[in-house]
């Protein structure tokens, strides 16, 4: 009982985390380009990796294509472009609707789904289509309430919760292709690889588009990111996968609504944002949705 409690307490601690990143640290680095700051994420926790899990090199030339080409694939889309999306979305905002925008960022597990039913054949749960229907229906009202898309300057919110979307499907997808990883490899090499091939994609790209300027990084700045390095790069991870080995998948998927409540109070606490009751009403609604499609897929 006591393993279970502590797995528990590891699970509900990785997303508080992951909802103070989203809500307090990630968005303060809102004077640096997107891309520069998702290229900072993967590489200062890869160079931290390197300290204690060095053995990993020992598979770099062992891989077969296919392993080449799904850590690619699990890199492109779980590394950088979903946090390329998801950092893009924040910064729009500006300190605005955070919660919103995390939020609708929860979806993926709806994407992950629905790509695993196609591209891996696993058979759709019960009444997939129709929580699914309710999730995305909800997800409208949470970003917009009762009021039509607003397209007329100031805070876009609507371009923010479409890069939320994109950054859903491209984790979800992540999901999948991380599937085939974990089939031949352990978590350990799985996340060092996604941050190795990450930190490559991301460093061609800052330097193809010319937006690698590390003088634009303000002392702040850099303690920023090493604080995101240390919590949400490496220490939530291990973290919840420490409490994934000690509960049920099911009891999980319970733990990690847990995720929302913080993302709201946090926002509120930091920013004083606080959502509607329409907006209160839809995230409680999508949470459910979700909670219902990851429970029955996972049964």
């Amino acid at each position: 009982m006591q393993k279970i409690i502590l797995g528990a307490i590891s699970i509900v601690a990785a997303a508080a985390i992951w909802a103070f990143d989203g809500i307090f640290l990630t968005p303060r680095l809102f004077n640096l380009d997107a891309a520069l700051v998702v290229f900072m994420f993967h590489l200062i926790p890869f160079l931290l990796m390197n300290s204690f899990l060095f053995c990993q090199y020992k598979y770099l030339f062992k891989f077969s294509n296919p392993d080449y080409f799904y850590f690619f694939l699990v890199a492109l889309f779980g590394g950088a472009l979903g946090t390329l999306a998801i950092v893009k979305a924040l910064f729009l905002v500006n300190f605005q609707q955070l919660s919103v925008i995390l939020l609708l960022q929860k979806l993926q597990p709806l994407f992950a789904i629905f790509l695993a039913i196609i591209l891996l054949g696993e058979k759709m749960g019960r009444n997939f289509l129709s929580w699914a229907f309710l999730a995305v229906f909800s997800g409208y009202f949470l970003t917009f309430g009762f009021s039509l898309p607003n397209l007329s300057g100031g805070v876009n919110v609507l371009y923010a919760a479409l890069y939320a979307l994109l950054a859903a499907f491209a984790f979800g997808s992540a999901t999948v292709f991380g599937k085939k990883v974990l089939t031949k490899y352990n978590f350990k090499t799985a996340t060092f690889y996604r941050f190795f091939f990450t930190t490559i994609i991301m460093l061609i790209y800052v330097l193809v588009t010319d937006k690698i300027n590390f003088g634009n990084i303000t002392q702040t700045n850099w303690i920023m990111f090493l604080v995101i390095a240390l919590l949400t790069g490496i220490g939530s991870i291990f973290l919840y996968y420490h409490g994934l080995n000690k509960v049920k998948a099911s009891v999980s998927s319970i733990l990690e609504l847990s995720f929302p409540v913080f993302a709201v109070l946090l926002d509120y606490v930091f920013n004083k944002n606080l959502l509607s009751p329409v907006q209160l009403a839809a995230a409680a609604v999508m949470t459910l949705a979700i909670f219902k499609i990851t429970r029955q897929q996972k049964a």
